[in-house]
């Protein structure tokens, strides 16, 4: 559900503003009925006309993806590269990713055509956490997952508490899988955090966001959002504001 006065703006009405005048002005009808207040909201499914002529309103979409690794987070791509959109069809719609995997990356995406809904997933001042596993060669000592968790200086500034612990770790110790979950979104962050304490990433797979899972999705496939997860992950991201 959203605002009236936005759902006309995003059709092309007029500003914000002027749509709320058109509004006061008794000039929309929401399923036949007139409304003259500000703060109705109306679903995707609701009939709106302006002076009598119905108004064209984006369907609005809400995917998430289970990125493979090598490819690229983009709608396109001039080296010929394949993107997570050749892996989407049968949408009509214009998508686009909230924030990235990189190439290496894989797990985890949301696509939308929502900007508002993307551009407020992604600010900065909200907490939205997102977990990874990191695949590393040996095990670090519980005392580097610690200095990892309170904060590794990085060269674009020291990076925030974070939650760490091992998930797995091979029976030959050659390997093992930290669970590492952050909160901001720094270019190639989690590599870089484990750079910072000598132990190389190997692979790297994003398993949550917010509230959303990776499990049960296959490589490569996608699935559209429940209205319940739209509102869960807009709950997460937009009731945490961080301290100013």
């Amino acid at each position: 559900m959203e605002r009236l006065q936005k759902v006309l703006a995003q059709a092309g009405v007029g500003s914000r503003r002027k749509c709320e005048e058109i509004i006061l002005a008794g000039r929309v009808e929401v399923n036949g009925e007139r409304v003259t207040e500000l703060g109705v909201k109306v679903s995707p499914t609701d009939l709106i006309a302006v002076d009598g002529r119905a108004i064209k309103t984006e369907n609005k979409v809400y995917l998430v993806f289970h990125k493979p690794k090598g490819v690229i987070t983009s709608a396109n791509d001039p080296e010929g590269r394949r993107t997570v959109m050749d892996y989407i069809k049968n949408v009509s719609e214009r998508l686009y990713p909230v924030g990235r995997l990189d190439y290496d990356t894989e797990g985890l995406l949301l696509l939308t055509n929502d900007g508002e809904f993307a551009n407020r997933l992604t600010h900065p001042k909200f907490h939205v956490p997102k977990t990874y596993h990191a695949t590393v060669k040996g095990v670090p000592h519980g005392s580097l997952l610690e200095k990892l968790a309170q904060g590794v200086m990085l060269d674009d500034g020291i990076t925030a508490p974070a939650n760490v612990d091992y998930y797995d770790i091979g029976d030959d110790q050659k390997q093992s899988i930290i669970a590492i979950t952050i909160h901001e979104g720094r270019n190639r962050q989690v590599r870089r955090m484990f750079d910072a304490i000598n132990y190389p990433v190997v692979r790297l797979r994003r398993v949550q966001y917010g509230p959303l899972f990776l499990e049960g999705l296959p490589r490569g496939k996608s699935r559209p959002l429940t209205a319940k997860e739209i509102e869960d992950l807009m709950d997460t991201g937009f009731s945490t504001p961080k301290d100013t």
